[in-house]
């Protein structure tokens, strides 16, 4: 079947340097490498969505420039809909990031023409209700985000939640959220662990997968636990269980993996697979993703995800 996928969130300029070693505080290091792609979690998962197979729309706001010019063109592209994306005024969003030998990365984000989505219109609720699954993140004003939780009420639609960047959220938010995507530092800051903080507190997330688990089934129905390398875990508050290992790759950039890995695993679940299967599919996304440069340009297509995940998990029970 296809999945219908509404995705509620932001769009950046991603400006990304290659450079042997991540800077530290008042530290310079010469890069090696630069490049100017199109990404913003919120249309990486529309564009990772799209690519995997789903009818997907997007609902964000583009500043009138010549990055939302881009941004614009990137998304339609790949065959998202953009009904719902706004022009504003000033600014879009950009995203400086620096990327080192290990693949490991730092982000800073000036949210521009992001910090102005405040609003839906009836239009964009509409497309809510009628979706398979709603799919947003933590890069817009949190009212936006809670108001298309909520208008999600009004259908059968499934609300995925990916807490990125980690930050407080209300009850009202968290009370309609169906399934929360996070990965271990995200985690950590939601569950009150280790002293958590709001992000940039620098607080070390807690490597204890079942108390993750168990302390954010407090908050939410359902959760997904991304692992990195290792693949990601799931539990849910009827019992279920359990934990995929990710497919091996020699990863060169993980900026969009964790998006690529969020798209897909919306479209699995919108789809009816089994979670196993879903996970499994979704670890298959990143792992493609992850495996060459870039924010929205490295997001795989379901061909590409259908090939890693046979190869990886065809001698393995569904």
């Amino acid at each position: 079947m296809t999945a219908s996928v509404v995705v509620v969130g932001s769009a950046n300029m991603d400006l990304v340097v290659a450079t042997p070693v991540l800077p530290r505080p008042g530290e310079t290091v010469l890069g090696e490498g630069f490049l100017a792609v199109p990404g913003g979690k919120g249309a990486n998962q529309a564009v990772a969505a799209a690519r995997a197979g789903a009818d997907c729309h997007f609902l964000g706001a583009v500043g009138l420039d010549a990055f939302g010019d881009e941004l614009k063109g990137c998304l339609a592209a790949a065959g998202v809909g953009l009904d719902g994306l706004r022009r504003v005024a000033g600014p879009s969003g950009v995203a400086l990031i620096a990327v080192d030998a290990a693949a490991e990365n730092l982000i800073v984000v000036a949210p521009g023409a992001n910090a102005h989505f405040t609003g839906l219109d009836a239009g964009d609720r509409d497309l809510i209700a009628a979706c398979d699954v709603l799919l947003c993140q933590l890069e817009i004003p949190l009212e936006t985000v809670t108001q298309a939780a909520l208008a999600a009420r009004h259908g059968a639609t499934t609300v995925v939640l990916n807490a990125a960047p980690a930050r407080t959220l209300p009850d009202e938010l968290l009370a309609a959220v169906d399934v929360l995507v996070v990965n271990q530092t995200e985690a950590t800051m939601l569950a009150g662990l280790d002293g958590a903080g709001d992000a940039g507190d620098g607080l070390a997330p807690v490597n204890d997968v079942p108390l993750l688990l168990d302390a954010l089934l407090a908050r939410v129905p359902r959760v997904v636990l991304t692992l990195g390398a290792a693949g990601a875990a799931y539990a849910a508050r009827d019992g279920e269980r359990l934990e995929v290992g990710a497919p091996p790759v020699d990863a060169v950039d993980t900026t969009a993996a964790g998006d690529a890995f969020t798209g897909a695993f919306a479209v699995a679940w919108a789809q009816g697979r089994p979670v196993a299967e879903a996970l499994r599919w979704a670890c298959a996304a990143g792992g493609a993703c992850a495996s060459r440069w870039g924010a929205s340009s490295s997001l795989p297509a379901q061909a590409e995800i259908d090939l890693l995940y046979d190869r990886t998990y065809q001698n393995d029970p569904a």
